[in-house]
């Protein structure tokens, strides 16, 4: 999409109206101002829809990346534009939870549409006591166990589960065909 010039669109603003009633009948002022009007129209109509462009629920598809960019969410270009513009949206709110189970599901759910179940907590522990031992190594590996197996290309899903997972958390990645079974 190009905001360059656009043949026949009309200005809202003409040049030529705007001139001291000396120029009104001038008919080289006129196609003057006229040529001036053709290339200025598609700069007035950019500005005046400014807001747009700034939202990403209505920003031109060309807009939506170089917003993605702005607000530090991920943009594939292979995704459905909804889903692109909706990260966008959202993003703040997945910065904030970043590193979390809930961001984590959630930006499963938002980039590919998938569901998705964690076990396990990465082994956080800590003492009260100042200087105490150390506690034993725990499990620090986390289970992210995600369906249906087959909508999204795995390697990009793990790539997604790696950037959301805290570096000190080791992320496997299981790919379901259906959702779990309850245990009872």
């Amino acid at each position: 999409m190009s905001r360059a010039a656009v043949p026949g669109l009309p200005s809202r603003h003409p040049i030529g109206g705007q001139l001291p009633a000396l120029y009104a009948d001038d008919d080289f002022a006129q196609r003057f101002t006229g040529g001036l009007d053709t290339v200025l129209a598609p700069v007035f109509a950019t500005l005046d829809n400014l807001p747009a462009y700034f939202d990403p629920r209505l920003a031109p598809p060309d807009f939506v990346a170089w917003l993605a960019s702005w607000v530090g969410a991920a943009d594939d270009p292979e995704r459905p534009l909804e889903r692109r513009r909706e990260a966008v949206v959202r993003a703040l709110e997945l910065h904030r939870r970043r590193g979390t189970r809930r961001g984590l599901l959630d930006a499963l759910a938002l980039a590919f549409g998938l569901d998705a179940e964690i076990a396990g907590d990465g082994a956080a522990t800590w003492s009260r006591t100042a200087g105490a031992d150390l506690p034993p190594a725990g499990r620090d590996t986390v289970a992210v166990r995600v369906w249906p197996a087959g909508q999204a290309p795995e390697d990009r899903v793990r790539a997604l589960v790696r950037t959301m997972c805290p570096v000190h958390v080791e992320c496997r990645v299981e790919f379901l065909p259906a959702p779990p079974t309850e245990r009872g």
